[in-house]
């Protein structure tokens, strides 16, 4: 990458962005102005190696040469024409990606969120429908420390404060439970319960992968007493953790699967609820829409993502120099790391206090020319690009060496 034209330091568009942008997030001071794989750059010219990868969107790096591709040539054809028409698309993407789930049908929509509101809503109609659930009694069961969005309903099962506090009142209908508990899941389900709705593997809380079994015993306990398992896999889904999706690791095929960030590519937003025909197929004309869901540009770069998956290459990467991340930060225990969480490229880093906080080391590493990103208290979050090498992944991991020292 060539340094671009700019007249403008990082330091004055930060300070410009001060007075004009809402202050939802807390990013750190760098300004990326141009990418490729595993690299960004910044409006200075300063390279640096991308450990975060848009939390698990740019799962094939930036500017992946088939998506580029595939989104050159539909912006060249057509880009939207809302759900009011057919377009030549949707069809073929919907029919590779339930292919690639292992699933039935699918409901095409455009972020994360909208695809767990999605699948709340899909949830609750199988229960009054399917079930017989009475009129507005529907649950749904939840795990504390979840993320599944910023929603005002979605935070309503938020068990994070800072996500709720100020956005009240809240919807009702959900019951949480602990993560990784499936007693206390029992004990929670009644014959009002509609859905459980998990992550896989939480992210946001710091990568927590539940105890082998888990999942599973989740199967067969909402199989058993009658209500839907939705599995929100739009982080941990389509590679991240060495196989396409992370029920994999155990076997499992859930009712409703949620699908989002990788899957438009890092270049527009594309997520989907993937179903069993009978659970998905409650849904009339009307009832749910989005007119931006399913339109073409997104289809064909939806469509190339999972060309890309259907290869196997990315899920034997992410499965392959998961060993070597792994083996990197075992090496780290006790000298600045008090413990860590992997699965495929994904890992969440606990840091010894005493060392700093997860935002100082985030900007310890970005003086590095490593970006991650914290997450509550000392943790660091790595996800990687699939794409990233050997070498690349093993530089990144010692400049977290070198800023722990």
């Amino acid at each position: 990458m060539t340094a671009p034209a700019q007249t403008r330091s990082s330091a004055d568009l930060i300070r410009a962005e001060e007075p004009v942008l809402a202050h939802n997030y807390h990013p750190l001071p760098v300004v990326v102005s141009r990418a490729e794989g595993a690299w960004v750059e910044d409006v200075e010219g300063r390279r640096y190696l991308d450990m975060l990868a848009g939390y698990s969107a740019l799962n094939f790096g930036h500017r992946h040469p088939a998506l580029i591709e595939a989104a050159h040539a539909q912006l060249d054809r057509l880009t939207l024409t809302s759900r009011a028409f057919h377009n030549d698309k949707l069809a073929g993407f919907a029919e590779r990606l339930a292919a690639l789930t292992g699933l039935d049908m699918v409901l095409p929509m455009n972020t994360g969120a909208e695809a767990v509101e999605s699948g709340i809503k899909v949830a609750r109609k199988w229960a009054y429908e399917v079930k017989g659930v009475p009129a507005d009694q529907a649950t749904i069961v939840v795990a504390a420390d979840n993320f599944h969005g910023r929603t005002t309903t979605i935070v309503s099962f938020s068990t994070d404060e800072t996500a709720r506090q100020g956005f009240g009142p809240f919807t009702p209908g959900f019951r949480i439970v602990p993560y990784n508990d499936l007693a206390a899941l029992e004990a929670a389900i009644d014959e009002t319960t509609a859905a459980v709705l998990l992550e896989p593997i939480q992210g946001e809380a710091g990568v927590l992968i539940p105890d082998q079994g888990y999942l599973a015993g989740v199967r067969e306990l909402t199989s058993r007493k009658g209500c839907l398992f939705i599995a929100d896999e739009i982080q941990s889904g389509l590679g991240r953790t060495g196989r396409t999706l992370a029920v994999e690791h155990e076997s499992v095929v859930p009712d409703l699967l949620l699908l989002g960030k990788a899957l438009g590519g890092g270049i527009v937003p594309v997520s989907a609820v993937v179903a069993r025909r009978e659970v998905l197929g409650v849904l009339r004309p009307g009832e749910h829409g989005s007119t931006f869901g399913g339109n073409p540009l997104a289809a064909a770069v939806g469509m190339a993502v999972v060309e890309l998956l259907e290869t196997g290459e990315f899920q034997r990467r992410a499965a392959e120099l998961g060993v070597v991340l792994r083996g990197g930060l075992s090496a780290l225990l006790g000298k600045g790391v008090l413990g860590f969480r992997a699965r495929g490229l994904w890992a969440g880093v606990d840091i010894d206090p005493a060392v700093g906080t997860g935002r100082e080391i985030s900007e310890r590493l970005m003086r590095e020319g490593v970006l991650v990103k914290d997450t509550h208290g000392s943790t660091i979050r790595l996800a990687p690009p699939l794409t990233i090498t050997a070498e690349e992944l093993t530089e990144a991991l010692g400049a977290l060496e070198k800023v722990l020292g």
